[in-house]
């Protein structure tokens, strides 16, 4: 019988991949996850077995998974950031809950929200709740409820947006403050000599984060 990891390797550079993911993903004999997020780690382990699947197959992606552990391989699930924020760790979880003799084991790794935050001088100190801002699978007027909700009460809201227009990308994080524009960082997490600051609205149509001030909008590599 193998063994699942499901790991998170950070928000796209190899130096915030924790020592416990680059172990389980060395221990492993596939890897397996969305093809962007494959692409950042198969430079490393060119000798592993690689499943990489695109967007909007994550389910087959889990069976994948299984049956090349009940196979009797060691499998990473790759995610980017954390592997259960906005990952793939629940539906490991849920497509296995059937085989019981199937050892998980989820390993973290660090957000967009944080390294975002302390990249761009920003750091989360207090109550923050993430909202994504995809509508895939949340009606928007959900999203919007949710949050202007933690924005009444204080709470910062990173947030990971999907394909949303920029006009209502702009109306969500505005609402509470309109006076204070979010902070960005304007070419991914990876990107590391760039020069953070604020957005110009205009220039958030390719952006790919947004949070409230004193947050972040952080682009290009995905993190959740």
């Amino acid at each position: 019988m193998g063994k699942i990891y499901v790991v998170g390797i950070g928000p796209g550079g190899p130096g915030d991949t924790t020592p416990r993911v680059e172990a389980a993903l060395a221990a492993s004999d596939v890897l397996v996850g969305y093809t962007t997020y494959i692409q950042l780690v198969r430079e490393r382990y060119p000798e592993k077995e690689i499943v990489a699947t695109p967007m909007t197959t994550e389910v087959e992606r889990c069976r994948a998974c299984r049956e090349l552990a009940l196979g009797g391989k060691t499998v990473s699930m790759v995610c980017s950031g954390d592997a259960g924020v906005y990952g793939m760790a629940g539906l490991v979880h849920q497509v296995c809950r059937d085989f019981p003799e199937l050892e998980i084991q989820v390993l973290p790794g660090v957000t967009a929200a944080t390294a975002g935050a302390a990249l761009l001088g920003a750091p989360l100190v207090h109550d923050f709740a993430a909202v994504s801002l995809s509508d895939a699978l949340t009606p928007w007027e959900t999203i919007a409820r949710r949050r202007g909700t933690s924005s009444s009460a204080s709470i910062i809201p990173p947030a990971k947006s999907g394909r949303i227009p920029s006009a209502r990308r702009r109306s969500c994080c505005c609402g509470a403050a309109p006076r204070i524009p979010p902070a960005a960082w304007p070419g991914g997490l990876a990107g590391r000599g760039r020069k953070a600051g604020s957005a110009p609205w205009g220039n958030w149509g390719s952006s790919r984060r947004i949070c409230s001030p004193p947050s972040l909008w952080a682009t290009a590599r995905p993190r959740w």
